[in-house]
């Protein structure tokens, strides 16, 4: 266990790492997950069984939920992606980080 700015204590980490994907998820004290992470260049499909907000803190990417056209995010940007839905993220160029909240 850690303390993160005298805010929440980590529970548990968990690594995810595929070679185009690489994401840090947390358990906060409060019980919310958080995960932090890179996704090189690539396009990649993910499935999410409850809602989530992807927001991008550096980088660039495409995005699209399953059955909606492609839109694009960048830094300083958000999308949210609702639960039991599957979505396409596409990153060309530099890697894009981001920060993931589970509903």
């Amino acid at each position: 266990m850690s303390q993160f700015d005298n805010v929440a204590v980590f529970k548990k980490a968990n690594v995810y790492f595929d070679g185009k994907c690489v994401s840090h998820t947390v358990q906060l004290a409060d019980g919310t997950k958080k995960s932090v992470g890179v996704i090189m260049p690539a396009t990649l499909t993910f499935n999410t069984g409850v809602p989530e907000i992807m927001e991008c803190v550096s980088g660039v990417c495409r995005y699209r939920i399953k059955g909606e056209d492609w839109k694009t995010s960048g830094a300083g940007q958000s999308f949210t992606v609702p639960g039991n839905s599957s979505f396409d993220i596409e990153v060309a160029g530099e890697p894009y980080h981001y920060v993931c909240h589970f509903a």
